[in-house]
């Protein structure tokens, strides 16, 4: 039925004031202030392998997290492919 199918959208907002405001602002400006206004990007630590040990833990866990990249993103996505095995020859573990 058309009901069923119909999409309901929000309602248009009556704006009440359309005269211009005394101070105008450009596009630039509201995107500077957007931009200062935003918090900095909260990064991992990066980490420093000392022995062999944490390399292979290291590797261990990085082809763990592609694995899963490639069994959620379908066998299909050539990209996680090519990073995975970009990195693989990065590693130079053959």
């Amino acid at each position: 039925t058309r009901k069923d199918t119909e999409v309901k959208l929000p309602r248009a907002t009556r704006v009440k004031n359309k005269s211009p405001a005394a101070v105008q602002i450009t596009a630039e400006q509201m995107l500077r202030e957007a931009r200062e206004r935003q918090e900095a990007e909260i990064r991992p630590p990066e980490q420093k392998i000392t022995d062999s040990s944490e390399l292979s833990d290291y590797r261990l866990r990085r082809r763990k997290e592609f694995e899963d990249k490639i069994r959620g993103a379908g066998r299909s996505n050539i990209q996680v492919w090519v990073k995975y095995a970009r990195w693989e020859d990065l590693q130079k573990d053959y």
